[in-house]
C-alpha cells in the first residue's frame, strides 16, 4: 500500500516515512524487555580512531545501562509490555523522562554501533547517496565540513546526525542529550542515517577534551556500507 501511495502522490508518501521505522529484521534488542546488541566486531577493531578501552566502557558499561533502565522502568508500565523501539521512539511525548532519555539511548548506541567497521571495511559512499549529497550539500568535503561543524555545535552532550527529511533531501542536524529525529519532539525530524555519539563517554578517555581530534579519526571508521543500505531503505 505504502509503495502505491508513494508513487501516486509522493509528497504524502515522503511525509509517512518519515514517521515509520525502517524495514529491519526483528530484533530481540529493539522489542521491550531490551537487550544489549552484541558489537559487531572485537572491541579493539576500531583502534587507533577509538581504543579498545573505550569502546568497552562505552559498549559495557554505558550501552547497557541504558537498556537496565529503559526494561525496569517498563516494568511499571505493563501497557508497554513487548512495544518496539521505534514505536516509543515517535510517540515519546507521552513518556516521562526516563522512556525518553534510556529509548533514545539504546536506539542512539545500536545505531551507533553499526555504522562503525574497522579503518579499510566500512566501504564508500554509494553512487546513488554521493550523488544526493552533492545535491544537497555540494562536494562531498563540503557535507564532512558541515557536519562537522554541527558535531562540534553541539553544547554538552549529544548527537551529530544525517537525516533523511520527509521531503526526500539529506540534512545534518543535531540532538541533545539521548534525543534523535525518530522522537516526535525533535525540532528536525527525520529517517537518521549516520549517527555521530558526542556525549564525554564516547571519547574522553582517549581524547579527552579534543573533540575535532575524535571527530576527525571517526571518519576513518564509518561504515558507509550500512549508511547506504539505511538509505535505500528509507527512501524504497
Amino acid at each position: 500500500m505504502l509503495r502505491t501511495l508513494f508513487h501516486t502522490a509522493r509528497p504524502l508518501a515522503l511525509a509517512l516515512l518519515a514517521s515509520l521505522p525502517l524495514a529491519h529484521a526483528a530484533d530481540p534488542a529493539e522489542t521491550a524487555p531490551f537487550a544489549l546488541p552484541p558489537l559487531p566486531y572485537a572491541e579493539d577493531a576500531l583502534a587507533p580512531a577509538i581504543d579498545a578501552d573505550t569502546m568497552r566502557l562505552h559498549h559495557g558499561r554505558h550501552h547497557q545501562g541504558y537498556v537496565d533502565k529503559l526494561n525496569a522502568r517498563i516494568v511499571d508500565l505493563p501497557d508497554l509490555a513487548g512495544v518496539e523501539l521505534h514505536t516509543l521512539l515517535a510517540n515519546v511525548s507521552k513518556h516521562d523522562a526516563t522512556i525518553r532519555n534510556n529509548a533514545g539511548g539504546h536506539y542512539n548506541h545500536s545505531l551507533f554501533w553499526r555504522n562503525l567497521a574497522p579503518a579499510g571495511e566500512g566501504g564508500e559512499p554509494s553512487a546513488e547517496l554521493q550523488a544526493r549529497i552533492e545535491r544537497d550539500f555540494g562536494p562531498h568535503q563540503a557535507f564532512v565540513e558541515a557536519f562537522d561543524k554541527a558535531a562540534g555545535s553541539v553544547f554538552g552532550s549529544g548527537w551529530a546526525w544525517l537525516i533523511l527529511q520527509p521531503d526526500g533531501t539529506l540534512a545534518v542536524t543535531t540532538t541533545a542529550n539521548q534525543d534523535n529525529p525518530l522522537m516526535d519532539v525533535a525540532a528536525q525530524r527525520g529517517q537518521p542515517l549516520l549517527g555521530l555519539d558526542v556525549w564525554e563517554h564516547a571519547y574522553y578517555l582517549q581524547y579527552q577534551n579534543r573533540r575535532p581530534d575524535y571527530v576527525g579519526a571517526w571518519w576513518e571508521v564509518v561504515n558507509w556500507n550500512e549508511v547506504n543500505r539505511r538509505f535505500d531503505e528509507a527512501r524504497s
